[in-house]
């Protein structure tokens, strides 16, 4: 075994996607989206069971995690899902893992 004592540069901000996608009420947020699409916060709660000071809660956590992106229009904000940050990060675990095995 190994000591490691530090987290590579490219993992750093795996740990909070992987936290931020531990939780089913995100994950349900997540699934709430179609391929491409953006969704207001107004969408995004009305498609939820939680109050909307939950799931803007859980859309901040999404948010600073790297899985959504999002945009200010007037005063609405949009969101969508960041496939390419969360398929990289996948890509760097499965890379370690292929590797180390």
């Amino acid at each position: 075994m190994k000591q490691v004592l530090t987290i590579p540069p490219a993992w750093q901000n795996t740990a909070e996607l992987f936290i931020a996608l531990g939780d089913s009420h995100r994950q349900r947020i997540l699934l709430a989206f179609e391929a491409n699409e953006r969704l207001s916060t107004l969408q995004i709660i009305a498609a939820s069971t939680l109050s909307r000071t939950a799931v803007t809660h859980h859309l901040k956590i999404l948010q600073s995690s790297g899985a959504l992106q999002s945009e200010k229009v007037g005063k609405e904000v949009f969101f969508w899902i960041d496939k390419a940050f969360i398929t990289d990060a996948l890509k760097l675990v499965l890379a370690y893992i292929s590797t180390e095995t």
